[in-house]
C-alpha cells in the first residue's frame, strides 16, 4: 500500500455503528464511501451530511460519501469495513463479494454467531469469498455509537492474524477520541463480543426485575468468566477476555442503558414477551439471534454456560422469569477457580 496516498475504506452500510465507524475513518484521514441500502440516506448523506436514520442532529465530515451501488463502493478500496447483522451476512457477502478487489483487507464489526452453522464472522468471510484468513480482520470492544458520535474517548482491538494488516487499519482509525490496539487473536476477540450481547440480556433482565447491583455485578463476573471458558476451549488467549475486546466490552454492553442487547433484557425482565420486546427495541439485537448458537458451541466444546443456556431457555419460554433466577442461584457450589 502506497503510503503517501489517502487510504481507502468502504463502510457496509449505513446503521449506528457503521456510520460512527465511517466518521472515525474519515476523522483519521481516510477515504470513505458508505455503502447504504436506501437512496435517501445515500442523498443525505452526500448533500446534508447527515444520516437522518440514526444521527439527524450530528454533522458528519464533508469528505464521507455515501453509495447505494455497491461496486462503486468497493472500487479501490482497501479496507471493505462490515457492519451489517450477523445472520443476513452470507446472503450480502455472496452478492457484493465479486467486486472485493484482491488486495482489499476486510474488517468485521460484526458482534454475533450464525444460527445455522455456528460459525464466527471471520469464518463466514472466508467460506464466502474465499479470501486468506490473513485478510480478515475483526474491530471490537466497549464501543457504544452514540458516544463515539459526540467525540467521547473510546478504544479497541483490532485482531488479524497479519500483524501488519492489523496495523495498516490501526493506522486508518487512529483519531484524538479513538485509540485502536492490535492483536492476532481473532477468535477471542469475536467470541468476546458475541457472548457479552448474551450475558447484556441476563443484566438487562435483572434489572428490569428491580434485582441490584450485587446481583448485575454477579453476572457481569460470572459472565466472563463464562466466556473466558468457551474462548479459551476454540484456542483463545485468555489475556484477550480480560482486555478491550472481553472485559471492556462487556463492562460497556451491561452497564450502559444505550445498549440495544441490556434495553432487551429490560423489557424482558419487565414482563414483555420476546415478540414484544423485539417490536419495542426494534433495532439488530444479536444476544438474542446468537443465544442458541453461543449454547450449541459450548456444548460442542464440553463448556459449561449457565447464564447463557438459561438467557437461551428464557428466549424460547423454555423458562419463566422467576424460574430463570432460580436456576442460577441454586446451582451447587463449587470453588470460583
Amino acid at each position: 500500500m502506497n503510503q503517501h496516498r489517502v487510504v481507502r475504506a468502504a463502510v457496509f452500510s449505513a446503521g449506528s455503528w457503521g456510520t460512527a465507524v465511517a466518521k472515525i475513518l474519515a476523522d483519521a484521514g481516510s477515504g470513505v464511501i458508505v455503502h447504504a441500502r436506501r437512496e435517501e440516506i445515500a442523498d443525505a448523506i452526500n448533500t446534508r451530511h447527515r444520516n437522518p436514520g440514526y444521527f439527524p442532529g450530528i454533522e458528519l465530515p464533508a469528505a464521507l460519501s455515501a453509495t447505494t451501488n455497491p461496486a462503486a463502493a468497493l472500487a479501490g478500496a482497501d479496507f471493505l469495513v462490515l457492519s451489517i447483522p450477523a445472520q443476513s451476512l452470507r446472503t450480502n457477502l455472496a452478492a457484493w463479494a465479486p467486486h472485493i478487489g484482491p488486495d482489499t483487507v476486510i474488517v468485521s464489526l460484526m458482534k454475533g454467531i450464525e444460527r445455522d452453522t455456528h460459525l464466527r464472522a471471520s469464518q463466514i468471510i472466508t467460506e464466502v469469498t474465499g479470501v486468506s484468513a490473513n485478510r480478515v480482520a475483526v474491530l471490537s470492544g466497549p464501543n457504544l455509537a452514540r458516544e463515539i458520535m459526540g467525540g467521547q474517548p473510546a478504544a479497541a482491538t483490532i485482531a488479524c492474524p497479519d500483524e501488519d494488516a492489523a496495523r495498516r487499519f490501526q493506522k486508518a482509525c487512529h483519531t484524538p477520541y479513538f485509540r485502536p490496539y492490535t492483536s492476532t487473536d481473532v477468535t477471542g476477540c469475536e467470541l468476546g463480543g458475541a457472548v457479552k450481547n448474551v450475558i447484556a440480556l441476563a443484566i438487562g433482565i435483572a434489572s428490569g426485575m428491580g434485582l441490584g447491583h450485587n446481583a448485575q455485578a454477579m453476572l457481569i463476573t460470572r459472565g466472563l468468566a463464562e466466556t473466558t471458558r468457551l474462548a479459551t476451549a476454540m484456542g483463545a488467549h485468555p489475556a484477550t477476555l480480560a482486555g478491550l475486546a472481553g472485559l471492556g466490552d462487556l463492562v460497556a454492553t451491561c452497564s450502559s442503558p444505550l445498549s440495544r442487547n441490556r434495553a432487551f433484557g429490560t423489557h424482558l425482565g419487565q414482563g414483555l414477551s420476546v415478540e414484544e420486546a423485539t417490536a419495542t427495541t426494534r433495532q439488530t439485537t444479536e444476544g438474542v439471534k446468537s443465544a442458541e448458537a453461543v449454547l450449541a458451541l459450548a456444548k460442542a466444546h464440553h463448556v459449561e454456560m449457565p447464564i447463557t443456556e438459561v438467557i437461551s431457555a428464557l428466549l424460547h419460554e423454555k423458562v419463566t422469569l422467576n424460574e430463570a433466577a432460580a436456576a442460577l442461584m441454586q446451582r451447587p457450589t463449587k470453588p470460583e477457580r
